[in-house]
């Protein structure tokens, strides 16, 4: 549009010109080899101008064709381009859609019509070709070749770093993975590896620096960033604890302060500070993270904050934590555990069942068998609290990737993932899945095979006989024939001393460690059910 304006502009400023020219009269004399020539300023004027049209139009024929060799060579040569790039197009698609044969002829197609020093996508689908059809040798080679170029070094590190995978040798691919992040530290896949490398190795200050190197370029969040920050400034403080204190401590603060809910930065944090006598920060720390979470490891070292205190002492910590967090499990059976060593029975029993009754787990049921075996040691209670510890769900741990530990990592030790360890219950047991729920869902009866009845021997006593028949008698069920009257113990009363004596019926063996029944359940006893255990 603006082009079309211009020329239009030109055309009118000619036409002025031309008019301007014809308004004002005059003469052009022009005199050459003795002759002279006289013409008015209008033709003079035209004439002019047909000469240098004339002039500019055989100028542009000449250098036609003095450029038609260079013009027809470019035609076919850009056709020829055209045709590589459109079966680069198709190889690429093929590689895709995982058709070898086609990507690979494809390739050698491109191969011929494009240079692949002019277009090095040309070697990425001889390499996808090469994959394709299982020559991993051959792409390696390919992948090789290509960390000669500066453009193409990221692509071959990362095939490389595919093909170590594959094979299993996690040295190697750690080692391109480092290669490529020293490059470029905004890849992904270079940087998890890295820095799964530099964990592994316990380098945290090169761990750092890489999460650094991603956060700055934006390739996680700051929030995820200053997790893993916190992870890695924890594992540094419990790595320095002995060697170095000074920098320990101010590796857990500083970790604590991105992440006061984490509960092991929190541990170590306090730890650190109650070594160095510095009770009341640490007191503060623990709170603050008992307030976000609770958990018994900040209980544990909360309540000996002081080795000297008391039982007392240390129930009262244990208590001013409950304080904090009310309604909770974790809240109840720190002060149970605290009372439990201060011998202070009933309130150890009381919560240790208030924790039963918020959280249904093994641990409460221990709890409360320690607290039955310290007061009372009745063996029956104890083995029947332990037997549902047995069936009661289990007590959170620290799990990763199906392993259980005691204590805090941060990495896995199964695959080297920078914090894969998270506080929750394990995968429950099979006994736990069948029993969990026995007293309020209805489990459906098996009957068991019927039996022929024994014939009841007839007591031939008139004493029995008159007790029996002088008994009220109830309604009798609607049942078979096979159905026995049972005896009352009115007619055994009244057996004089002198009767003769009966065999009793056989009845199952009871173990000697059977606990019995429980007196609370046997209200609600139902209809016996079949176990697995």
């Amino acid at each position: 549009m603006i082009r079309i304006l211009i020329f239009l502009a030109a055309v009118f400023a000619l036409g002025l010109g031309f008019a301007w020219l014809a308004d004002r009269p005059g003469e052009m004399v022009v005199t050459f080899n003795g002759y002279q020539y006289q013409v008015s300023l209008m033709v003079a004027a035209v004439a002019i101008v047909a000469v240098v049209a004339a002039v500019m139009i055989v100028w542009w024929l000449i250098k036609s064709l003095w450029n038609s060799p260079y013009t027809i060579s470019r035609y076919f040569r850009v056709r020829r381009r055209d045709r590589g790039y459109q079966a680069l197009s198709t190889g690429m698609i093929a590689a895709g859609a995982g058709d070898g044969a086609l990507a690979r002829k494809k390739s050698k197609e491109a191969a011929k019509l494009i240079r692949s020093d002019q277009e090095p996508l040309i070697q990425l689908l001889e390499a996808q070709a090469s994959l394709l059809e299982g020559d991993h040798e051959g792409a390696r080679e390919k992948f090789e070749a290509m960390l000669d170029d500066p453009e193409m070094r990221l692509l071959g590190l990362r095939g490389l770093y595919l093909e170590a995978e594959r094979l299993g040798d996690r040295n190697a691919a750690r080692h391109y993975a480092g290669r490529a992040a020293s490059v470029a530290p905004q890849l992904a896949w270079a940087a998890e590896s890295t820095l799964e490398d530099l964990t592994g190795r316990g380098d945290w200050d090169g761990a750092l620096k890489l999460v650094e190197a991603q956060k700055s370029t934006r390739q996680i969040e700051r929030d995820a960033a200053n997790r893993r920050r916190a992870v890695l400034l924890t594992a540094k403080a419990q790595a320095l604890t002995d060697s170095d204190p000074n920098a320990a401590k101010a590796a857990a603060l500083e970790a604590n302060k991105l992440a006061p809910d984490f509960a092991p930065a929190a541990v170590a944090a306090a730890n650190l500070l109650f070594k160095q006598n510095d009770v009341r920060k640490g007191s503060k720390i623990l709170e603050a993270a008992w307030k976000a979470e609770p958990h018994p490891e900040i209980a544990e070292l909360y309540t000996h904050a002081r080795p000297g205190d008391a039982v007392v002492d240390r129930l009262n910590r244990a208590k001013k934590l409950q304080e904090l967090k009310r309604n909770n499990a974790e809240s109840s059976m720190t002060v149970a555990r605290a009372a439990l060593d201060a011998q202070d029975f009933s309130t150890a029993r009381r919560e240790a069942e208030a924790a039963i009754r918020m959280d249904r787990r093994e641990g409460a049921y221990l709890l409360l068998a320690d607290i039955e075996e310290a007061e009372t040691g009745d063996q029956g209670k104890i083995r029947q609290l332990l037997s549902k510890a047995v069936r009661a769900p289990r007590d959170p741990a620290w799990v990763a990737d199906g392993v259980v530990s005691e204590r805090w990592a941060p990495v896995s030790p199964v695959s080297g993932k920078l914090d894969a360890f998270a506080w929750r219950a394990p995968m429950e047991r099979l006994g736990q899945l069948i029993d969990s729920h026995e007293d309020e869902a209805d489990v459906p009866v098996l009957a068991a095979p019927a039996k022929p009845a024994k014939e009841a021997e007839v007591i031939d006593h008139p004493a029995v006989a008159k007790t029996i028949s002088e008994a009220p008698t109830e309604p009798k069920p609607a049942v078979g024939d096979d159905q026995i009257t049972p005896v009352t113990a009115a007619a055994f009363a009244a057996i004089p001393n002198d009767a003769e004596p009966v065999e009793p019926a056989e009845e199952l063996a009871r173990l000697p460690d059977d606990p019995g029944v429980d007196p609370d359940d046997e209200a609600e006893k139902s209809p016996r059910r079949f176990r697995l255990f």
